[in-house]
């Protein structure tokens, strides 16, 4: 499997591209086989690259899991031509870089909010693995919404030749996503963060309600949770990653981030509100 791995010098452009930072699982192999149906016979390049920038100063870099012969061996399954694996010498070759990609405002909030930096970060390695892997596509996991959102962002503000493409995320049969921090979960605290996607699909229910009833039923199923640290339950506008108002309409995301033990999960699932008609008063006059 190792002439998969490549270096920065021998890349070609890719047809698509599928970012990560390793210890991949079954959601990563979804993102692939995604990629390698979008690109044909095209090439498909798997990065895969713990970045020191999106880690703050005490989260989780120096355990976060580093498997690559089994990541190469499941990208390989998947249907990947080759894997880039850089080291950090060749992706900031001139140490802690001192340009980089500011999220703005939209990256301050939610994950932002909890992660100051971490959304800068990340928009710096993608922008720099989308100008080294050159990829018609890139495919991204709907499990990290807001990131999903900022690099689509990033790409309309600043030009990049690039469709980002979104991937459902993928499930356990009991409903946990997919993470690969999920390994850090005792038996114990696995079955406590099921209540995680369990709120969210309470509030999928309650779609046809409307925006407020979403949240209820979701705030609901937390309240009833032992074990949980919750960071924040929220439904979003996607076009904005602020807080979708009572009346919105169209694309929304129910999201959740909390704590269940000292491990931090991250949840979401997209919704559609569709526009209510006003149902117009009846003409005076007219019979009851």
């Amino acid at each position: 499997m190792t002439d998969l791995v490549h270096h920065a010098r021998d890349l070609a452009p890719a047809s698509a591209v599928v970012m990560t930072m390793g210890a991949l699982h079954e959601g990563h192999a979804a993102l692939i086989r995604a990629a390698r149906a979008r690109a044909g016979g095209g090439l498909v390049t798997v990065t895969v690259f713990v970045n020191p920038l999106q880690f703050g100063p005490n989260e989780d870099l120096d355990r976060y899991p580093r498997t690559l012969d089994a990541d190469v061996e499941l990208a390989a399954a998947a249907g990947a031509d080759l894997v880039f694996a850089p080291g950090t010498d060749e992706v900031y070759p001139g140490g802690q870089p001192q340009v980089r990609i500011s999220a703005g405002p939209m990256g301050e909030r939610y994950e932002g909010a909890s992660r100051p930096g971490h959304f800068d970060g990340m928009l710096t390695v993608v922008a720099k693995m989308l100008h080294l892997t050159r990829p018609g596509a890139a495919f991204y996991g709907q499990k990290d919404a807001q990131q999903l959102a900022l690099i689509r962002r990033m790409v309309t503000d600043l030009n990049f030749p690039v469709e980002i493409v979104a991937v459902p995320t993928v499930r356990e049969p009991d409903g946990l996503a997919l993470s690969s921090r999920n390994r850090y979960l005792t038996p114990g605290e696995r079955e406590q963060a099921l209540v995680l996607s369990r709120a969210l699909f309470a509030g999928r229910d309650a779609a046809g309600e409307g925006p407020e009833a979403v949240r209820k039923a979701a705030r609901d199923h937390l309240a009833e949770a032992p074990g949980i640290g919750l960071d924040y339950l929220a439904l979003i506008d996607p076009s904005t990653f602020t807080e979708a108002a009572s009346g919105h309409s169209g694309p929304a995301v129910l999201a959740v981030a909390a704590k269940v033990g000292s491990t931090r999960l991250i949840d979401n699932i997209p919704l559609d509100f569709a526009a209510r008609e006003a149902v117009a008063p009846p003409e005076s006059g007219a019979a009851a």
